[in-house]
């Protein structure tokens, strides 16, 4: 089958299983593990950032970065969209205790005014206190789109005024710099947290990083353990990571040139009634009033593909390393021959 329900589906290559095979490992909650120590220092450095901490998903790392900057009644701003609200378990609430506002925008982004248009008075008992700034680079459920780095830095300003603070959910980050050409470093420059994941699009089979200051990270160790995220000889996963980061952002460009030839064929379809801006690895497209996801996704399986449906007329197609140039023309064979 050819899988393009998540990135996440990868599996190891022949040189990221080397790799690990090769580890130099110890017990990492003592510290002692060699190939997670040099997989949170190098990635720190890569964003400019004080230390780092390795965990075995992004949804510990969002959840971690959050709680680090929030506590019971405080408030949380993201987009209606961002995945640290819909699809992590409700942990803002059951980590945090905390409440979440809601912004809305295109394609998964919001602006510097909305974010000011919905800062509580700090001095009002009636309301939670707003904290922090949550944004997704790139936006999941927004087909993948990268997000400006004026307007984040226009956010920044905003959270400097109010004494806010901001994290970044990177699960797909990579895909974002290598879309924009922009460095990780001014990323580094504007959050206080950014959490990026090493087994999406960058195709290591598991972990997560948590970057950021000294002060940050130590709170962060804390919250890992008593959410049981304290593994032991986990440097053969680390080594993966590493791997990945040398290894497989660059290749990151094939997946969007893929994913914009799988867009375009989906745009001059009759059948779909509109396809968000192909930015990055991520496809998303609605299909015409008389059809459903169900339908859809019945028919690629009988053509030897899955995908994703968001709701009943939604799909999304993700595109990763373990995808090939003959499988695309496959898929868009079974594009073409729907109906």
């Amino acid at each position: 089958m050819i899988d393009l329900r998540s990135d996440t589906v990868t599996r190891p290559t022949e040189g990221m299983l080397n790799a690990m095979m090769s580890a130099a490992v110890g017990d990492d909650v003592y510290g002692e593990d060699e190939a997670i120590n040099a997989l949170q220092q190098s990635a720190a450095e890569m964003f400019g950032m004080e230390a780092g901490l390795f965990c075995p998903s992004g949804t510990m790392t969002n959840q971690i970065g959050i709680r680090v900057h929030v506590q019971p009644g405080d408030e949380v701003v993201c987009h209606e969209l961002a995945h640290v609200y819909l699809y992590e378990g409700g942990g803002i609430a059951s980590n945090c205790g905390a409440s979440v506002r809601l912004l809305r925008g295109e394609n998964g982004m919001f602006s510097a005014e909305d974010v000011a248009r919905h800062i509580n008075d700090g001095s009002d008992s009636h309301s939670p206190t707003t904290r922090l700034v949550a944004i997704e680079n790139t936006t999941n459920m927004g087909g993948g789109s990268c997000w400006s780095l004026a307007d984040i830095g226009a956010i920044r300003a905003v959270c400097e005024q109010n004494d806010l603070r901001m994290h970044l959910d990177g699960a797909r980050l990579f895909n974002a710099l290598v879309a924009t050409g922009e460095s990780p470093k001014q990323f580094g420059e504007v959050f206080d947290t950014i959490s990026i994941c090493l087994s999406k699009g960058l195709g290591a089979p598991i972990g997560s990083l948590l970057l950021g200051s000294d002060k940050h990270i130590a709170k962060a160790h804390r919250y890992r353990k008593s959410m049981g995220g304290g593994m032991r000889q986990a440097g053969y996963l680390a080594a993966a990571g590493s791997y990945a980061l040398d290894n497989h952002v660059e290749r990151l460009q094939i997946d969007h040139d893929r994913a914009k030839i799988l867009g375009d064929a989906l745009r001059a379809s009759d059948y779909v009634k509109n396809v968000l801006p192909v930015a990055t690895n991520i496809v998303i497209f609605e299909l015409a009033d008389e059809f459903d996801s169900k339908q859809y996704l019945e028919h690629l399986e009988r053509q030897g593909v899955l995908a994703l449906d968001l709701d009943e007329r939604s799909i999304r197609f993700v595109l990763h390393l373990d995808i090939s140039d003959s499988q695309i023309d496959d898929v868009l064979r079974a594009i073409a021959n729907f109906r």
